[in-house]
């Protein structure tokens, strides 16, 4: 099982129609050390939005799924889904 990949769903649940970002799920995840976890759960989250899964966006737009991010995305709930 993966823990990043169940959590980040679990915050799409939590979360239906609002964004979030990912440090909020490592900081949920592993309060002390959630900083360790960043470009993990960056890396997590651009592999589930390229399978479709989540919605990546920065400034409220969808990134290119193709290119690693530069600054700050958020997370939501895919539309539709």
């Amino acid at each position: 099982m993966d823990i990043l990949r169940v959590a980040i769903l679990e915050f799409c649940r939590q979360r239906p129609t609002s964004t979030f970002c990912p440090s909020e799920v490592v900081r949920r995840l592993y309060p002390e050390s959630w900083r360790h976890f960043l470009p993990e759960i960056r890396s997590k989250a651009m592999e589930m939005y390229k399978n479709g899964e989540i919605l990546v966006t920065q400034k409220d737009e969808p990134i290119d799924p193709n290119l690693d991010p530069k600054g700050p995305i958020r997370i939501s709930k895919p539309k539709g889904k």
